[in-house]
């Protein structure tokens, strides 16, 4: 893969850190990306999703060293994973690619020691945000970088989407709705 740098794509990127509300939404940014990218440097979008599927399904090398790393740490993460959680339920499950890495056995460790569901997810995705931060190259402009707030984004709006607040919120208008049709039901 030829190293384009995008300065004046990149240059337009608000900031962003893990605590923020994405500025823009993945798949817009996606769009700009497809408008601003070469064809072969968009070519790789395709990959940066946190999709277990298409992780687990992507084991050939793609021509991209960051997409391949990305791919093999999630894809080493995710069977971990899995692997773990049957274990602790009494199950085993064969491993499919070629095994785990640090990141995997570090966030694995502590997920399983988290009983809460979402604070697992919400830690899990702090991690997979410091794990970028270690994958990006400094140069600002090149297009690993592009990948990389690609990725936040999603990060952002998966931490934005398991908000406890709106999902509590969530929670008690869908069960007043359910309610209220069972009341109306019930005077029928």
């Amino acid at each position: 893969m030829k190293n384009e740098n995008y300065y004046f794509f990149a240059a337009t990127f608000d900031p962003i850190n893990y605590g923020d509300e994405p500025p823009i939404s993945s798949e817009e940014f996606r769009q700009l990306c497809h408008k601003f990218l070469s064809k072969e440097d968009a070519a790789f979008l395709k990959y940066c999703y946190y999709d277990p599927k298409l992780c687990m399904d992507a084991i050939k090398p793609t021509g991209s060293d960051f997409i391949d790393n990305f791919m093999q740490q999630e894809r080493g993460f995710l069977e971990l994973l899995v692997s773990l959680r049957a274990k602790k339920l009494g199950r085993s499950v064969e491993p499919i690619s070629e095994g785990h890495n640090a990141f995997g056995d570090r966030v694995c460790k502590a997920v399983l020691e988290i009983n809460d569901p979402l604070e697992a997810e919400l830690y899990i995705n702090k991690e997979r945000w410091s794990a970028l931060e270690e994958l990006v190259n400094i140069s600002y402009f090149e297009v690993i970088n592009i990948y990389t707030y690609l990725l936040k984004l999603q990060l952002l709006e998966r931490k934005h989407f398991f908000d406890k607040t709106k999902g509590t919120e969530e929670y008690q208008n869908l069960y007043k709705t359910i309610v209220d049709r069972n009341i109306q039901e019930d005077k029928k």
